[in-house]
């Protein structure tokens, strides 16, 4: 099917154990297709239309009350919470990564990145994790709620990893994710359009050159607070490093309004990530 979530060698198919039902991080690799997608190849008007998913980041902070618990106790909501997990992972309907933020952010220490077609799912399985016994000691100081929706930057080459265009998100593997909301200033959106592509160009040149980065743009207009929500994919986080201080020097980031609250997360299989909670 054309708008499937996630391909097989881009990302496993659960286990059917309980305990490892979210992929594994990929093994690091120095070479390969590049992963970054700045700059969709336009739409093939022979093929069905990419049907556009919802997507949400989910950030959990636990309660310190949770991890004075007996071990036995622990160990009990944690699988609860792998269940549900388990129970919404559906390949081509529904899909969700975890991720530890432990050591990397003071206000949150875990993510649920889902990616579905449909509000009402997200919210229903939202639910049932909150519903879990370890549900009852979590607080989620950040949620952003955004769709995809294809760039209308382009480039002058395909990118064959991003071959349908930004109408369906493909989680590449990679171990580390760095996501935040953004917001761009309102003169950005006065000026004209062959202006906003010309400072376009310069940017998506900059993301092009670290090709160990994919980026995850997605729309928030209208449904949540932000304008965006960016996910950066790397087993390299010097490289996206850089990137960001590179990008600072172009000329459109004058146009930048807020790129804040930075996540940087450490993707792990959903038993490993609530095992780090303590």
């Amino acid at each position: 099917m054309a708008e499937i979530i996630a391909t097989q060698h881009e990302v496993s198919e659960p286990s059917t154990t309980t305990t490892a039902t979210i992929p594994n991080p990929v093994t690091p690799a120095a070479s390969g297709r590049p992963a970054s997608s700045y700059g969709a190849a336009p739409h093939d008007p022979s093929k069905p239309p990419v049907k556009r998913q919802i997507v949400c980041f989910s950030f959990y902070k636990v309660m310190p009350e949770w991890r004075r618990l007996p071990a036995a106790e622990k160990t009990a909501h944690k699988q609860a919470f792998v269940d549900v997990l388990a129970k919404w992972n559906k390949p081509g309907e529904f899909l969700s990564l975890t991720y530890s933020t432990v050591g990397t952010r003071g206000d949150v220490d875990m993510c649920v990145w889902s990616i579905g077609y449909a509000v009402d799912e997200l919210n229903t399985m939202r639910s049932e994790l909150l519903a879990t016994p370890l549900g009852g000691y979590l607080t989620s100081p950040h949620n952003f709620l955004a769709m995809t929706k294809r760039s209308q930057y382009q480039i002058d080459r395909p990118d064959e990893s991003e071959s349908e265009g930004r109408g369906a998100i493909r989680p590449g593997g990679q171990k580390y994710i760095f996501i935040y909301p953004f917001w761009k200033t309102r003169p950005w959106y006065l000026l004209p359009a062959t202006e906003r592509k010309r400072l376009m160009d310069e940017h998506i040149r900059v993301g092009m050159s670290y090709p160990r980065v994919k980026l995850n743009t997605t729309y928030s207009f209208g449904i949540d607070d932000q304008e965006f929500v960016v996910a950066f994919e790397t087993n390299f986080p010097e490289d996206f490093l850089d990137l960001v201080q590179q990008l600072r020097e172009t000329e459109i980031s004058i146009y930048t309004l807020q790129d804040t609250p930075i996540f940087s997360c450490v993707r792990l299989p959903a038993a490993e990530m609530l095992d780090r909670l303590g």
